[in-house]
């Protein structure tokens, strides 16, 4: 086992050894933590009577999320991937059980400015743990299957939650959140550390310099997340009242056949893009995702929504593990964890743009919609132009 300070270089060749089995597991709880109040949180801000406020509910979560990346890279390359992943769950525990008690608008704002930090922190680390205790050859693969795993919790999280709001109450929708992040916690707990060389927290490591904040070396993988996934910000905002608008009671139904499709394809996009090479896998998905948007919108029956949404979740699945394998390719020794940041930075970034101006555009006026959509293909598009020049690039 060769080393380098601060990091794990060479990996047991074992994929499926049972730290790589607990932090996808982990991720599994912790994303359906807080997706299961996705499709509920429009209507709960609008009995608030914060109607007009319904964009800011994914750009808020999303502004602190990026905000935090730059510390969390910082800190999981310094102090070890375990505890930043715990500090995540735990804010998430904490939101959960806060959401009955602060029953303002801007209170209820507030709470998704805080709760954001958890996605901050603990996919910042989780990424880089899952690099540490896999085979280097097959990172694409455990990048795909750990997608798996938080996905899966992004199709239950939605689904479960509208159940427990149909059946129940917000008041228990919110408790049943901050229990699946406590599970989380749990499981993590049970983690060993990878990182070899650990420092003590202090809060000097909080200090951030311009260098800490971006990997520059990992900004191609940035600027692809960025385009693919203002879609997805927009998707959270928009979808749930696009899916009542078609006919559906559960408003979750569109997360759980993305989500599905997404799961088929997660771990043969990861070998493929092992095999072949990223950007070519990458290419295919962008592809897809132009293709599902356009359908999504123009589509005026149940089925095709629905076809749409399983299209969609067959290019996120093949986008998703490349740009997380394609990140760490990117990275300098050592700072797996601040490249991995970086590319959360333009996740967020892009949810939250996406989330923000959709929410501004749409003012509860359902034909918007079709609208929004058309120009995320466009932005799609334009990561596919990218993707061919620096292949032509490359090859010269």
């Amino acid at each position: 086992m060769a080393r380098m300070k601060g990091e794990l270089i060479i990996k047991k060749q074992s994929l499926y050894n049972p730290k790589f089995t607990l932090v996808c597991l982990g991720s599994l709880f912790f994303s359906a933590s807080y997706n299961m109040l996705i499709p509920e949180l429009p209507s709960y801000l609008s009995d608030l009577g914060g109607a007009r406020y319904i964009g800011l509910i994914i750009a808020l979560f999303t502004l602190t999320a990026g905000l935090s990346r730059p510390f969390s890279g910082k800190l999981t390359d310094a102090i070890g991937r375990k505890p930043v992943m715990l500090f995540g769950a735990l804010v998430c525990v904490v939101c959960g059980s806060l959401y009955p008690v602060l029953t303002t608008v801007y209170g209820f704002l507030l709470l998704r400015l805080f709760h954001g930090f958890s996605t901050g922190f603990t996919p910042t680390a989780a990424s880089t743990f899952v690099s540490d205790v896999v085979p280097s050859n097959r990172l694409g693969e455990a990048m795909g299957i750990q997608g798996i795993a938080f996905s899966t919790g992004l199709a239950l999280g939605p689904a479960l939650g509208s159940l427990i709001k149909l059946h129940f109450s917000y008041e228990t929708l919110f408790y049943s959140s901050s229990v699946m992040a406590f599970l989380a916690s749990l499981l993590i707990l049970n983690l060993d550390e990878t990182l070899i060389v650990k420092q003590k927290f202090s809060p000097k490591l909080l200090k951030i310099s311009k260098q800490d904040i971006v990997a520059k070396e990992a900004f191609p993988a940035a600027l692809i997340t960025f385009l693919a996934y203002i879609a997805f910000g927009v998707i959270l905002t928009l979808i749930p009242d696009w899916t009542e608008r078609m006919g559906f009671a559960n408003k979750g139904v569109f997360f759980i056949v993305f989500t599905l499709t997404s799961l088929l394809v997660r771990v043969i996009a990861g070998k493929l893009s092992d095999r072949y090479g990223r950007i070519k896998v990458i290419l295919l998905g962008l592809m897809l995702l132009c293709m599902a948007l356009i359908m999504i919108g123009a589509m005026k029956s149940a089925t095709g929504f629905l076809v749409g949404a399983g299209i969609y979740g067959l290019g996120m699945g093949i986008v998703s593990p490349g740009i997380n394998a394609w990140t760490i390719d990117l990275s300098l020794p050592g700072q797996k964890g601040k490249a991995i940041a970086t590319m959360f930075i333009a996740l967020e970034a892009g949810i939250g743009l996406g989330a923000l101006l959709s929410g501004w555009y749409y003012q509860e006026i359902p034909n918007r919609i079709p609208t929004a959509l058309y120009v995320c293909a466009g932005l799609a598009f334009l990561g596919i132009l990218y993707l061919l020049f620096r292949i032509r690039s490359l090859s010269r």
